[in-house]
């Protein structure tokens, strides 16, 4: 199938062809002309298989069918979790309406906020936004909603995840009755069916997978190791793997800005994003991640979510998330749009009741190595309870891909500022 086939104008099509695009991804493919119909939608679909040109393109040519309002209202608002991510929507409306009468602008905390005003005084058509940042705005009377048209909720399951429910039926609250809803989620949890029956009439349900499993394989290794000698054991796989380009994943800030420090002064270029960095320092370490100036990117689950880092060949979890659905969305970061990646855990002796959670969730046993020199001293706690199961046992054949499989997402705690 090509995008000709969907139904989308040629000025769109143009755009499409500008971005290098000739086929849509399965996603596209089944929500664009449901979108179009004016449906509600429902669709599971997780950062990088091409949902936000799923909901783009289509709503770009909703909009170009009606000439524009005098004083230019919001007829298109997007919600995002993060900061990060609600940028990189941005982009895309951006490159996708590049041949059409469309204005978009994104708003976010962090930053500072008389600069999005002005942009939002001069009328916009679609806005894309993080909830605090939105109400905040509203609440001083910068923007209206009271013109919505369309309202798209992306990565919902994080925004439940973050924290932002209340602020979400707020939003709600604040829009006309009379309007299309399309929400996506990595997952069809029971919160997120709840959610979507809150507000979504008669919706139509995309899965771009088939529940529970992942789009692509992503070659898996854990090394266990002890927690002390862990950044001395990463400076090792950086160097002697000669890796360009690397994602690690921290559980907490100030680990990652520890670890990030550790590695640029063995000379290996680093810098650490997590949510107590301002958002323009966030913005120039991503940048030079992107462009191959920084080697290795620290991230806390929170920054990292939504990040779309093309072709990124290693995601190393220097410690593993409590959460296991968080283990899916990390290594979801590498081995995307059919590209080859893997996934490296180091893990601690305290940290194995989340492998065996990690495994629960998958269904498979992750395979466990030792690494020459680092082989583990640590001993487990005393166990009153029957015996550990044990850790690592790998079938012959060496590595193993395996189909990462996603689960209702748990974290019901954290948020983000925005």
């Amino acid at each position: 199938m090509s995008f000709d086939t969907l139904g989308l104008s040629q000025e769109l099509l143009n755009a499409i062809k500008e971005q290098g695009y000739t086929e849509p991804s399965v996603i596209q493919e089944k929500a664009i002309p449901l979108i179009l119909e004016g449906h509600d939608v429902l669709a599971s679909a997780q950062t990088g298989t091409g949902k936000t040109a799923g909901f783009t393109l289509p709503v770009l040519q909703i909009l170009s069918k009606n000439p524009p309002l005098r004083k230019r209202p919001v007829r298109v608002l997007v919600l995002t979790p993060t900061r990060e991510l609600a940028a990189q929507v941005y982009q895309n409306v951006k490159s996708y309406s590049q041949f059409i009468d469309i204005r978009s602008t994104v708003i976010f905390g962090g930053v500072n906020q008389k600069p999005q005003v002005s942009t939002l005084k001069n009328g916009v058509d679609i806005l894309i936004a993080t909830p605090g940042r939105l109400l905040d705005l509203h609440q001083q009377k910068h923007l209206r909603l009271d013109m919505v048209e369309i309202l798209i909720l992306d990565e919902a399951d994080r925004m439940l995840d973050m924290g932002f429910l209340r602020d979400i039926k707020k939003i709600l609250a604040l829009l006309p009755q009379k309007r299309q809803n399309l929400l996506f989620s990595a997952t069809f949890s029971k919160d997120i069916k709840t959610l979507a029956g809150s507000f979504l009439h008669h919706p139509k349900t995309v899965e771009a997978t088939p529940q529970n499993t992942t789009v692509e394989k992503i070659i898996q290794k854990v090394y266990r190791v002890d927690k002390s000698r862990k950044s001395d054991l990463t400076i090792k796989l950086i160097t002697d793997g000669n890796w360009q380009q690397v994602l690690i994943f921290s559980r907490t800030k100030h680990g990652a800005n520890r670890l990030s420090e550790k590695l640029s002064k063995r000379g290996i270029t680093s810098a650490a994003i997590h949510g107590n960095k301002s958002q323009s320092s966030r913005t120039r370490a991503l940048d030079g991640f992107k462009q191959n100036k920084i080697r290795v990117l620290v991230a806390t689950d929170i920054a990292a979510r939504g990040l779309d880092i093309p072709l990124l060949p290693y995601v190393l979890n220097y410690e593993l998330p409590n959460i296991p659905e968080d283990y899916v969305h990390r290594i979801g970061r590498t081995g995307r749009a059919g590209a080859s990646g893997q996934a490296i855990s180091l893990v601690s002796i305290d940290e194995m009741p989340y492998v065996r959670a990690i495994e629960k969730l998958l269904g498979e046993t992750l395979p466990g190595e030792v690494i020459k020199d680092f082989e583990p001293t640590d001993k487990p706690a005393p166990s009153k309870g029957n015996p550990p199961k044990k850790f690592g046992q790998r079938k012959s054949g060496g590595n193993r891909n395996y189909n990462r499989k996603k689960g209702n997402n748990q974290n019901k705690s954290r948020r983000s500022s925005n």
